[in-house]
């Protein structure tokens, strides 16, 4: 575990996060790599699989607030959804727009082990939806079209491409 991102492609990103058993050193280590990379990639969240941990931990940091949960659950979602551009760290360079509940609510554990609830709307509720999907082995363009995906994934790789020497 280096705090590199992982990016599309590899495995780590489609398996389904073990839950954390003891909020170890360990864990907090994790942790701290986890905020260390979503901040070099001025990014809103960041899932443990993406930095190459298969466990059940997000970070997010909005409204001026970081928060670590630890084996987080979406709790309650609204009915209503909107409509936004949505992209990821894993893979960079891209958007699309997604479909996500307008509100949600989550429950984890804080790195003092103390249960936590938090619920946002717009974009909090986006972040959390999204993050807590990376635990699952889900992203944001398993909930796109066919053929959006296939342009979507298509314009990723032209940049790798691109990037290349």
């Amino acid at each position: 575990m280096s705090g590199t991102i992982r990016t599309y492609g590899d495995s780590v990103l489609r398996q389904v996060a073990d839950p954390v058993e003891v909020i170890n050193k360990e864990i907090k280590n994790i942790s701290k790599k986890m905020v260390e990379a979503m901040l070099r990639a001025n990014g809103v969240g960041i899932a443990a699989p993406q930095i190459g941990v298969a466990k059940r931990i997000i970070v997010f940091d909005l409204d001026g607030k970081l928060y670590i949960l630890i084996n987080p659950e979406i709790i309650e979602t609204s009915e209503e959804e909107e409509e936004n551009l949505e992209g990821c760290l894993s893979i960079p360079g891209v958007d699309a727009p997604v479909v996500r509940k307008l509100r949600a609510q989550v429950r984890g554990i804080t790195l003092d082990e103390k249960e936590i609830e938090v619920e946002g709307e717009g974009l909090m509720a986006r972040a959390l939806q999204h993050e807590v999907d990376h635990l699952g082995g889900i992203l944001f363009i398993d909930y796109l079209t066919p053929v959006r995906r296939r342009s979507v994934l298509n314009d990723y790789m032209r940049q790798q491409r691109e990037e290349k020497p």
